[in-house]
């Protein structure tokens, strides 16, 4: 595919060079000249210098052979109008980051669509979603449901007391006979690792386990992972996912939230009804204390500032806090943060890339999870009456290296295959796949 990412920051940076092993003939646009030679140096990308709304730089990136261009500014105005002279000029498909989520609204989405603007994307609205969902999930810090939730991949973190520590996958596998699971990659001292049957599991492993949604209290007795109750929390930060993490959750559990902005607090308090909104300086433990930091269940910490959302995550934790929960938008801080202790962590250029990604991989992707710590995905693919995947078993496919299935959907039943299972025309595979592994594994699906 020919792919141009207009950015004006570490978005489109990040972007870009998630793609690079994807084999896609890619462009970055982007005004900021010094961002482009740094980008220049680490891969052999094509970078234009200029804005993405000029005719004259799309006309020079080829914009009329492109066959999506994403625009991930952080002005969504510039990434809207950059879209619809992109579609102009040629442009077969057409993404843009935006902030405001009312613009999802479906009046809106067919508004855009008729200018030139295929596809959305929040990443604030779906950060927030994130972490509502989460706040539900004692067993996992990071979780993905496919096909609707007839399977989840959890990510778990497995601790020095958990029963599986020291124990192979196979033998989780005869341990816990009732538990319908399948663990697809292990994230250990920052190699991402395919497991095999023989595989011993570490404290501090992050596993990768996809199971289906009625497994959940037989993989949290496995992991040993206790059951919490979120019934309190204190959110740190009223920017926008701070914003609509609380509005999603006012009126289910008691939500406090903190703000140093007297603007932005005000802004909140007229949004929220249920919502105990304080101005104050986070990093003030003793104030964050006497607000009564340590009757919460959970604690979530989404500053523009990713030293201060780890740091008053980490105080939380000693306090005593059950689930902790950070955005983190410094990718080289996610190893270190998900090391040292916090529970999940959140990425908005991540969210952004998993969304723009199931445009770009070949296929029939419906739906794509960029993994948090490792530059691995978990795609599911609609498996087409051709498919070379339903001419063989699983034994014969030629997987490539760096690839496994997870699970397979059949209408409404799942299945977690063996090397005998035979994928069928219409099946929904969900694959794990590394960089240099994606582009082979998704042609067995197309």
């Amino acid at each position: 595919m020919n792919i141009i990412i207009a950015g004006d920051g570490e978005v489109g940076f990040h972007l870009a060079r998630s793609l690079t092993e994807l084999n896609h003939n890619i462009t970055v646009v982007d005004p900021d000249q010094e961002l482009l030679k740094r980008l220049e140096r680490e891969t052999d990308l094509l970078t234009i210098a200029g804005s993405s709304t000029s005719p004259r730089v799309l006309g020079e990136a080829n914009v009329g052979d492109c066959d999506l261009f994403a625009a991930v500014l952080h002005e969504e105005s510039i990434n809207l109008m950059s879209c619809v002279v992109a579609k102009r000029m040629g442009a077969k498909r057409t993404v843009a980051r935006i902030t405001n989520a009312e613009l999802l609204a479906p009046k809106h989405r067919d508004m855009f669509r008729e200018v030139g603007v295929d596809e959305l994307v929040c990443p604030e609205r779906i950060a927030a979603k994130e972490i509502t969902n989460l706040l539900n999930n004692s067993v996992a810090t990071e979780f993905f449901d496919f096909s609707g939730g007839l399977l989840t991949m959890y990510l778990i973190r497995i601790d020095a007391e958990s029963p599986v520590a020291g124990h192979s996958v196979q033998e989780l596998v005869q341990l816990y006979s009732s538990l319908k699971a399948r663990v697809v990659a292990i994230l250990r001292g920052g190699e991402t690792i395919i497991p095999h049957a023989g595989l011993v599991f570490q404290h501090g492993d992050l596993a990768y386990i996809i199971s289906r949604p009625n497994q959940r209290e037989a993989l949290q007795r496995a992991v040993g992972k206790e059951d919490v109750a979120v019934k309190r929390a204190m959110i740190v930060g009223a920017g926008r996912v701070g914003r609509y993490a609380a509005l999603t959750l006012e009126g289910k559990i008691g939500i406090t939230l903190f703000e140093e902005s007297r603007k932005r607090c005000e802004e909140a308090a007229a949004l929220l009804e249920k919502t105990l909104v304080i101005n104050g300086d986070a990093t003030d433990i003793t104030l964050l204390k006497e607000e009564g930091l340590q009757g919460m269940d959970a604690f979530i910490a989404v500053t523009e500032s990713s030293e201060t959302n780890i740091l008053t995550c980490l105080h939380a934790k000693k306090l005593g806090v059950k689930r902790t929960i950070a955005l983190v938008e410094n990718t080289g801080f996610i190893s270190l943060s998900q090391d040292i202790g916090i529970d999940t962590i959140i990425n908005k250029k991540l969210i952004t890339a998993s969304y723009i990604s199931r445009f770009i991989v070949k296929g029939d992707a419906v739906s794509s999870k960029w993994l948090s710590g490792t530059n691995a995905e978990l795609i599911e693919f609609n498996v087409g009456r051709w498919s070379p995947a339903t001419r063989h078993l699983i034994r014969d496919l030629s997987l490539p290296a760096g690839a496994t299935i997870g699970g397979i959907i059949r209408g409404n039943e799942t299945i977690f295959p063996t090397r005998d299972t035979q994928i069928k025309a219409k099946d929904k595979v969900v694959v794990f796949a590394l960089p240099r592994a994606m582009e082979q594994a998704a042609k067995l699906f197309n």
